[in-house]
């Protein structure tokens, strides 16, 4: 296949940051206003792209929104592959702070749309909201060095998806409720996690 700038590869290069935009662009708008007060109009305005170029990539308004949700609550593999070579505690301070970077960044979309009253009435959402929920568990373990233990991956699994729930709770009162600040979330998914990789695991292990 040709890799000159007019052939097949530069097309889907375009493509891809076309549909990158329009990703970005919904996901500030859903994160500004709530469902109903978001339009595609508005989104395209604000990408810079023809409304009809949304549905070519995304489809409909929801299908546009369930796609910014399964961006915004999936870890993606390369923040793991990013974090530091050194301790556990360094990896754990640099995956802290790229969670409460992303959440400034479309957080609000994801709080939100994480809600159990709103799971409970929508199927769609909460097997996205599931999905990134068991993909997120496998990168902490990986990030903690706690990935290659197969003969306690459901227990170790299980434990991490209790940390889950706290840090969405402790993001619910950082973003939604303004009662704790970032440095506090900071330490609280720091040093919690620290505490359940060096003194929970060990003794729940040894059972």
């Amino acid at each position: 296949m040709t890799t000159s700038p007019d052939g097949p590869r530069f097309q889907r290069l375009d493509a891809d940051r076309r549909r990158a935009e329009i990703l970005a662009a919904a996901t500030a708008a859903f994160a500004a206003r709530p469902y109903p007060a978001v339009s595609l109009a508005d989104v395209a305005q604000d990408a810079g792209v023809a409304r009809g170029l949304i549905n070519h990539y995304f489809g409909t308004k929801r299908d546009l929104y369930l796609e910014v949700v399964r961006e915004a609550s999936t870890v993606p593999s390369v923040a793991v592959e990013e974090l530091p070579d050194g301790t556990v505690e360094e990896r754990i301070d640099a995956a802290v702070a790229w969670y409460l970077d992303a959440l400034q960044e479309s957080g609000t979309t994801w709080i939100a749309a994480a809600d159990p009253f709103v799971m409970g009435r929508d199927p769609e959402l909460e097997a996205i909201l599931t999905e990134a929920e068991n993909t997120t568990v496998d990168r902490v373990l990986d990030a903690v060095h706690l990935g290659d233990d197969p003969a306690h991956r459901d227990l170790l699994r299980a434990l991490v998806r209790t940390y889950g729930h706290l840090a969405r709770s402790a993001a619910r009162e950082w973003l939604l409720h303004d009662v704790l600040t970032r440095p506090q979330v900071h330490t609280l998914l720091r040093r919690t996690l620290l505490a359940i990789v060096d003194d929970v695991v060990p003794e729940v292990l040894r059972g």
